[in-house]
């Protein structure tokens, strides 16, 4: 019998049975295809240009075994207004709870085709838990190599009833540590800009709707050719990234075009500023365009814990922000509204921001 997908095959064959019949890129990488297939090839503008890279060590590197100490909180909110992008060690999270995570996310991809699928939109048993491909195929030109399990956090209790058994455990045990360097993030940023105490109004508005996504990149024929995730910026609060020891996440650096790869520190987690944080500040901090590359060598994992705002919160400048007459860049939007923007179109940078500019 011949493989369901060859490199004969017709660009609607590949998308039908990447996306359609959800087989994903893994289901791909798994017929034994040894070149890129065209829905995959990014233009030659979209491509990561090894001339255009900085140094990895303008990313800086913060301990944060003292979350009370001064200078820790001005590293922090130094690094989020410069660059968005930091990585933190000591953070409380221990190690084996980390490389647990890992291992597990790798588990869950490795699992049979037909076990995968249940997770599919249409068959998943909840809105909970959902295997998904590239970032938003129905509007994308170019498909990225990539399958992620979305994992929303809303109660233990549900997480335990719906999350796959294969990850559920470890993933559990990451979310209830990384909840309390959230926390101690949050308060560190928002003291900077004058938010003396963070109530329930404000804390829905930051941190009501997170969600764990497993992201996989299979290994890859020709990287070069590809993105495993075009160039954005994350529309959360902020990011809490757990990558492995792969390599292949680059941050738009300080001159034009310029890129800066992120390295794999062991035991740290790298924190990048989401949209939601630079409206909310009025611009002090920024989110930085980033993007990844699969390996040709290696099943690359990496793991973002997304802080976002309720559904239904309004996002704009803080009062504390406006208070000494300030002229607001941002309009109040809903987060719902700006997440579902995000996710009509293909990964396009900066852009999206523009949707909440006066």
């Amino acid at each position: 019998m011949s493989p369901p997908i060859s490199s004969s095959s017709s660009a609607s064959d590949v998308i039908d049975f990447v996306v359609h019949k959800g087989n994903g890129v893994k289901g791909l990488v798994d017929t034994g295809l040894e070149t890129v297939p065209e829905p995959y090839i990014q233009p030659l503008e979209e491509r990561l240009d090894p001339t255009k890279f900085q140094p990895e060590n303008f990313i800086p590197i913060i301990d944060v075994s003292n979350w009370d100490d001064p200078k820790v909180v001005d590293s922090i909110c130094d690094a989020a207004s410069k660059w968005g992008f930091f990585q933190i060690v000591n953070h409380g999270v221990p190690l084996e709870v980390l490389e647990n995570l890992k291992s597990a996310a790798h588990s869950f991809f490795q699992l049979p085709s037909e076990e995968r699928k249940k997770y599919l939109k249409e068959n998943s048993p909840s809105e909970a838990v959902c295997l998904c491909t590239s970032f938003s195929p129905q509007a994308e030109k170019v498909l990225e190599w990539k399958d992620f399990l979305r994992l929303s956090w809303v109660s233990e209790d549900q997480a335990s009833a719906f999350w796959p058994p294969v990850c559920k455990e470890e993933a559990l045990e990451y979310v209830k540590k990384v909840e309390l360097v959230t926390k101690r993030l949050l308060e560190a940023l928002l003291k900077r800009l004058g938010v003396k105490e963070i109530d329930k109004t404000t804390e829905y508005k930051l941190t009501a709707s997170p969600i764990l996504s497993l992201n996989y990149y299979p290994c890859c024929p020709s990287p070069e050719l590809t993105a495993g995730v075009g160039r954005h910026s994350d529309v959360s609060t902020i990011t809490i990234l757990l990558q492995d020891d792969t390599g292949g996440l680059y941050v738009r650096g300080t001159s034009e075009d310029s890129w800066i790869h992120v390295p794999h520190v062991t035991g740290a987690l790298v924190i990048n500023i989401g949209d939601v944080l630079q409206i909310m500040s009025n611009d002090k901090y920024k989110s930085i365009e980033h993007r990844a590359i699969a390996s040709r060598s290696k099943n690359r994992v990496s793991i973002p814990f997304f802080v976002n705002p309720g559904s239904d919160a309004t996002i704009g400048p803080l009062p504390e922000v406006l208070a000494s007459g300030e002229t607001p860049i941002y309009k109040h939007v809903v987060f719902s509204d700006y997440f579902k923007h995000f996710f009509s179109k293909g990964h396009d940078g900066k852009k999206t921001v523009e949707f909440a500019k006066i």
